[in-house]
Order: C-alpha cells, then sequence, then structure tokens
C-alpha cells in the first residue's frame, strides 16, 4: 500500500462578514415590503384557471437569514398526489456586503444560488426584481 504524502497548502483566514445596520435592516424590509404588496403580488398571484392539479402561486413574501435577503414565494399543491399541501420555493436573494451594497442572485433550475450583480444599492437591486426575468417567483 502506497504511503500518503502530506502538501502544505495555504489557507487565508476567513473574513469576517459586515454587521447589518438594523437601521437599514428595517428600511430594506419596508422597501421590499412595498415592491411585493404593489407589483409582484397582483402581477404573479392568481387563483388556478380551473385545472386544479397544477401548483400555483398564493402568495409573495421575504424574509431574513443572518446577512441574507430573501424574496420567497409560497405554492399550492392541489393534485391529489400532493405530498404537502404547500411549499415555499426562494427565487430572489440579496447578501449584504457593507456600505449599504449588496450581491444580487436568483435561484437556478439546478437548485443553486447564480450571483449576477454585485455591490448594487438597495434601490438598484428592487428595480432589477422587478424588471428581468430572472427574478420571476
Amino acid at each position: 500500500m502506497a504511503k500518503s504524502r502530506k502538501i502544505w497548502v495555504f489557507s487565508p483566514p476567513k473574513q469576517a462578514k459586515p454587521r447589518l445596520p438594523n437601521a437599514l435592516k428595517a428600511n430594506m424590509t419596508a422597501e421590499a415590503n412595498d415592491l411585493i404588496d404593489t407589483i409582484l403580488k397582483p402581477t404573479h398571484v392568481k387563483h388556478p384557471a380551473g385545472d386544479e392539479r397544477f401548483n400555483y402561486v398564493v402568495d409573495i413574501y421575504s424574509k431574513w437569514y443572518r446577512n441574507y435577503f430573501y424574496f420567497c414565494s409560497k405554492y399550492a399543491c392541489p393534485g391529489p398526489n400532493a405530498i404537502s399541501p404547500y411549499f415555499e420555493a426562494r427565487f430572489a436573494r440579496l447578501e449584504y456586503v457593507g456600505n449599504e451594497r449588496f450581491n444580487l442572485a436568483y435561484m437556478r433550475h439546478t437548485g443553486k444560488w447564480w450571483e449576477i450583480y454585485t455591490e448594487l444599492s438597495l434601490v438598484e437591486c428592487l428595480d432589477v426584481i422587478r424588471d428581468e426575468p430572472h427574478f420571476l417567483p
């Protein structure tokens, strides 16, 4: 049996994530909820068109997890073989990177987050979520 060799590898120290100010967090939550209530919900939350076998969006909301702010959609599963009556899918993620700037990512069909914008302001992030097709629930 061959003996395994040990190799020295450079391992830089992890950088600390910036702290999110509470005032910015409250402002961001309020502006995002305004976008959800005025644009996203009226556009994407619709009742089924008669055939109730397929999943459909029943609610859109936002939530925080550490330095990440998520836009989530709640789907109803009316089919006879549904495992549960509802499920949640996150479709947009804002990551706080400091100086009131955010990285913006969307959830790909592969189940991985894909970051396509870096260091945007809150207003720019919300405009992108409203206008671009990547950020649909």
